[in-house]
């Protein structure tokens, strides 16, 4: 044991638990804010907490640095596609092949994570939350690198290889962050930190678009540069994350290292009354659970079911209501109407982040229930009229601006409410043995609609023209119907409150006595 650590413990002697009697268990349960007025006071930001999450967030920079860079030079590496193709074989490959390549080669990230997902539980439980990140980080590095030596090496394989690795990363990270980020946050403030997961994705997609563009890297010459520096960031992670500490409820509830975690929690929380109060709330939540679920156990537990159903239509809704085909596709989608298409696209990079910074403002006060009903309603608002005017555009080639200020409302709508919550809802909504295979199945459904969106869009979209956005229009409605109907407000209630309402239960009460579930 460190020096610190004694020095830690040294504190926390100083001041007496709180009596497990404040939370009877053969009586009526009260929610832990009413057992504990320690824990409803507003926590206090301390460095290390900040560091920590700031630390993690790197891991979604890198994620959306690769996921915006390879849209606007996407002609540039179509070219590099068709070079190394005729000095094999002679001839230009065909048009149809090229596009298949190509929805392939953007598709396949999303693919790898997909199958990233399924490693999430296995690495959380065994290894930590923290522990965990630093682990994968190793493929963003390996798959940039492999990228970046597309070029040199003459092999459009290993560009589709590279984002294939980066892809097993995006899966891991994107599901372990708001783990972890969830795990250190004091109640107050965790869907806001949440949110700036999906902030950091968001810059990234910012970055990554500047990166691509013709003045900056997006050339002949340097695109191969622009895909190997997700690498900064990466090695910055492994520069901070070590030292910040595990997630306190991993170390205690998963691993019953009592002192560990108290230890954690101080530097976390600065102030021993906080640690205290919470790791009481962590000892009533372990009292309500095992020690470990299996996957199949997960599917068949009665609390479990009601959930998986709110987390499955939440994410689906969210990746498959149209976001992911424009953050793929917009410059093609902006080309037939404007010469500058590239900063047009720049301006949704811009419009994305603007707004998961509102998100993130806005986590605390109006609250998941709010914001996803907001974004979802909408999205289908926004879609619906995307395909009027697309189909009259022909007609009215003036409406194009109109069609342009669609495509930033959709975006803003998306970032507002599902594009963030949509991540980090499961973590609420589960209790810890579950949290982390909810989390792996999270990022299942997330990474598996951008998969099939953006292997599918350009396909649909020659079969169906604007009427594509209909069917992004109808799962939106379906979304926000379901999200009106099933969700409960998780906003300012502690982990085993939340869990509380699904423990034997055969549905999910809309208002419930301390009022979080109310939509004005």
């Amino acid at each position: 044991m460190g020096a610190e650590d004694k020095l830690i413990l040294s504190q926390l002697k100083l001041r007496t638990p709180i009596s497990w009697s404040m939370r009877t268990r053969g009586g009526p349960r009260l929610p832990f804010c009413q057992a504990c007025p320690t824990f409803t006071s507003r926590s206090h930001l301390t460095a290390t907490l900040l560091t920590s999450i700031l630390a993690a967030v790197l891991g979604s920079l890198q994620i959306g640095y690769h996921t915006g860079n390879v849209n606007a030079p996407a002609k540039i590496i179509e070219e590099f596609f068709n070079h190394t193709w005729r000095v094999r074989h002679n001839q230009t490959m065909p048009d149809h092949s090229l596009t298949l390549l190509w929805s392939l080669s953007v598709s396949i990230k999303d693919f790898g994570a997909l199958l990233g997902s399924l490693g999430v539980k296995y690495l959380a439980d065994s290894y930590g939350r923290r522990n965990s990140i630093l682990i994968v980080n190793c493929l963003s590095v390996v798959g940039a690198c492999l990228m970046s030596a597309s070029k040199a090496s003459q092999s459009f394989e290993v560009l589709i290889l590279g984002r294939l690795v980066f892809g097993l990363f995006c899966g891991l990270v994107m599901t372990l962050n708001p783990l972890y980020i969830q795990e250190v946050s004091p109640t107050n403030l965790r869907g806001a930190f949440a949110t700036l997961n999906q902030v950091s994705f968001a810059s990234g997609i910012l970055l990554g678009m500047v990166a691509g563009l013709e003045t900056v890297l997006g050339t002949e010459h340097n695109w191969a540069l622009m895909l190997s520096l997700s690498v900064i960031p990466a090695l910055a992670q492994y520069l901070v994350l070590p030292f910040c500490p595990e997630s306190p409820r991993y170390l205690l509830i998963n691993r019953g290292e009592e002192i560990q975690a108290e230890a954690a929690l101080l530097r976390l929380r600065g102030r021993s009354d906080k640690v205290f109060a919470e790791l009481e709330e962590m000892k009533e939540e372990a009292a309500h659970t095992q020690s470990g679920v299996t996957i199949h156990e997960f599917f068949k537990k009665r609390r479990y079911k009601q959930p998986i159903i709110i987390v499955l239509v939440i994410n689906l809704g969210s990746q498959l209501s149209g976001f992911n085909a424009i953050i793929n596709y917009s410059t093609r989608m902006f080309q037939a109407k404007f010469d500058q298409a590239k900063y047009l696209t720049l301006g949704v990079g811009a419009v994305n982040v603007t707004f998961t910074l509102v998100a993130f403002f806005l986590m605390e006060r109006a609250g998941r229930r709010r914001l996803l009903l907001t974004g979802f309603i909408s999205i289908a608002v926004c879609n619906l009229l995307m395909t009027i005017v697309d189909s009259v555009l022909h007609l009215v080639p003036e409406l194009r601006s109109l069609q342009v200020l669609l495509v930033f409302g959709l975006i803003s709508a998306y970032e507002l409410g599902p594009g963030p919550i949509s991540w980090f809802i499961a973590a609420e909504l589960f209790d810890q043995p579950g949290r982390p295979i909810a989390m792996a199945f999270t990022s299942m459904l997330n990474w598996g609609g951008k998969f099939v969106l953006a292997l599918l869009f350009p396909p649909l979209l020659k079969v169906c023209g604007a009427y594509v956005y209909l069917l992004f229009m109808t799962v939106a409605l379906v979304a926000f119907a379901f999200t009106w109907t099933r969700l409960p407000e998780t906003r300012g209630r502690t982990f085993d409150d939340i869990a509380e309402e699904f423990r034997g239960a055969e549905g999910i009460p809309l208002h419930n006595k301390t009022g979080f579930n109310t939509f004005p």
